[in-house]
């Protein structure tokens, strides 16, 4: 990949004031798109943009309301002129706790994140890139759905159910150019874990802007070419075999 890969391109990150939607927003920046990202806290946002380059701005919405992906499709038309070329759903949530402890709000609103805001976010972006001919939707996953960790319910099923609606869009988007393909993290450093350094010293924990450089590949392929899926891990993770 050059330095140059997405000259002129727009692309939404939700999610991108920390962690890996952060990684992407500064990796699509420094390829030469123009990125808007959004989230809940304005200092991170803030932080963000200052860390990435003038090509990056942000919107402070909770995708999670409706009227705020409203207000976060409106200013990427406002910013962007009307095109969108890239959208990346990285916005979510875990949720750790025995089952017998979980309520169904602690589920639901793993899903409103994760699932739900994905789906609005996706379906906005979809009639932007079906009208101008084509685009790209990347989600970002989870190993866990493919071998879950125990206690976590709410977040194992949010992402299997999102690679079941990547695989859905991506089956509906081919006939107009949509791409959409769906990138599945293992341990990667972020707001998430409570023991971070026991994760890193036991299992690995990769830094966010080397998820980045996935999702970067992803966005730069050809229009004609889709990576429908990537599976991305420390080395010494326990995801073959764990269990």
């Amino acid at each position: 990949m050059s330095a140059g890969d997405l000259v002129g391109r727009s692309a939404i990150v939700t999610g991108g004031g920390s962690g890996i939607g952060r990684g992407v927003a500064a990796a699509f920046a420094a390829a030469g798109a123009n990125v808007l990202i959004c989230g809940r806290d304005r200092e991170r946002l803030e932080s963000a943009c200052q860390n990435s380059g003038r090509t990056v701005s942000y919107i402070v919405a909770d995708i999670t309301l409706e009227r705020d992906v409203d207000r976060l499709f409106a200013e990427a038309e406002r910013i962007f002129s009307g095109r969108l070329d890239i959208l990346v759903n990285n916005a979510g949530r875990s949720t750790t706790a025995r089952t017998e402890y979980l309520s169904v709000q602690d589920f639901e609103n793993a899903i409103a994140l994760n699932v739900t805001s994905a789906f609005r976010c996706a379906l906005r972006a979809f009639r932007i890139m079906k009208a101008q001919g084509g685009g790209r939707i990347i989600n970002i996953g989870s190993v866990s759905s493919r071998v879950p960790r125990g206690n976590s319910v709410p977040y194992t099923t949010s992402k299997f159910a999102l690679d079941g609606m990547t695989r859905a869009l991506a089956l509906d988007g081919r006939s107009c150019g949509i791409a959409v393909s769906v990138l599945h993290p293992g341990n990667t450093e972020s707001g998430i874990w409570s023991d971070q350094e026991k994760i890193r010293v036991a299992e690995g924990l990769m830094p966010a802007d080397q998820v980045a450089r996935a999702a970067l590949l992803m966005a730069s392929l050809p229009p004609d070419i889709n990576m429908l899926e990537a599976t991305m891990l420390p080395l010494k993770m326990p995801f073959l075999g764990r269990g």
